[in-house]
């Protein structure tokens, strides 16, 4: 008898799920429809790659600016950084989004959540433009950007003055922002490729202060793949964004791919406990995005690669993270 109970005990054990196994669904909170040439592997991909990685709700944007073929360049280039030609500001990218939102059916179309991008941050016309697209399509838009303000070589490659988070024409949209109750999303890298100091964080701290109405998301909490291939990783990044999320309740973290490693995963792929940390004192400050750009097949990997991260969070502030923070900070008032 004590075998055969044994033996039952252990048949039961194992046909229960493990008590660690966790099956996230997810928010993306940054996803670009078409990339740098306007061009996107279309509506049905998206969809096929969203369903395939339980991916229930996303984030949809253009990509603000569109990468010049140059006259000079023998062959197309596959990436903005390909070769030395210009990037220039795009407005239309924002009507394919809307284009490709019209054409779905009511009950997929409502899993989009469209920001307006397709604007030149450097010019005080562009507040404009944002209450034109607004108009243009009512109820609509739910959000702006990603807006490229300090972007790498972007910057350096894309036409006309270099654009700051802390310009006159970006304090306009702020305001717009904060009247039509929409998160701004913003690429504003806290340093350059060398310098080991936080060279441009007052570009992105004086909108955070001086515009409290207005949500703020960061997008890959100010740092980029570039700067990680030439400083590997920046000391002062954990205490300075702690201040940040302490001092600044209108500020919200996108922990897009660049986030992933080297900060919140040691070389081993293992979470690293001061990330864990911050994110548990700041549950409803953190969401994921893919930062995909016109193409979907990789959606999926992005996403699921912080199941790591997640599973050593809290089950509730893990879901917070993979799906509930980005839906939070969508206007209250939603069509």
């Amino acid at each position: 008898m004590i075998v055969r109970y044994l033996g039952w005990v252990l048949v039961m054990t194992l046909s229960l799920p493990t008590a660690q196994a966790r099956e996230y669904h997810y928010s993306d909170a940054h996803l670009h429809y078409v990339d740098f040439f306007q061009e996107t592997a279309g509506m049905d991909a998206l969809l096929k790659a969203m369903d395939a990685a339980r991916i229930d709700q996303s984030m949809i944007s253009g990509i603000p600016v569109a990468k010049k073929w140059h006259e000079d360049e023998p062959k197309r280039p596959r990436y903005y950084a390909g070769d030395d030609a210009d990037a220039y500001w795009y407005s239309a990218t924002d009507i394919y989004v809307a284009a490709a939102l019209e054409k779905l059916a009511p009950v997929q179309r409502q899993r989009f959540h469209p920001f307006l991008s397709g604007f030149n941050p450097v010019d005080k016309n562009a507040v404009a433009h944002i209450e034109r697209m607004l108009e243009l399509y009512p109820g609509l838009w739910q959000g702006i950007g990603e807006v490229f303000t300090r972007h790498d070589d972007l910057t350096a490659l894309t036409s006309g003055d270099t654009p700051r988070a802390n310009n006159e024409a970006m304090t306009r949209i702020y305001h717009l922002a904060a009247e039509q109750d929409l998160p701004v999303l913003i690429h504003s890298n806290i340093t350059s490729k060398r310098e080991r100091n936080p060279l441009y964080l007052a570009e992105i701290e004086e909108p955070l202060r001086n515009h409290p109405h207005t949500r703020f998301i960061w997008a890959h909490a100010g740092t980029s793949m570039e700067i990680h291939r030439h400083q590997t990783q920046l000391d002062f990044l954990l205490p300075t964004l702690s201040r940040l999320l302490e001092d600044y309740p209108n500020l919200y973290v996108d922990l897009s791919w660049s986030v992933l490693q080297p900060y919140l995963l040691d070389d081993q792929g293992k979470p690293r406990a001061q990330w864990l940390e911050l994110v548990k004192r700041f549950p409803e400050r953190f969401m994921l995005g893919s930062d995909v750009v016109g193409r979907f097949a990789s959606l999926g990997e992005q996403m699921q690669g912080f199941d790591v991260f997640l599973d050593a969070l809290p089950a509730d502030i893990a879901q917070q993270v993979a799906r509930d923070n980005f839906l939070a900070v969508l206007p209250k008032a939603r069509p």
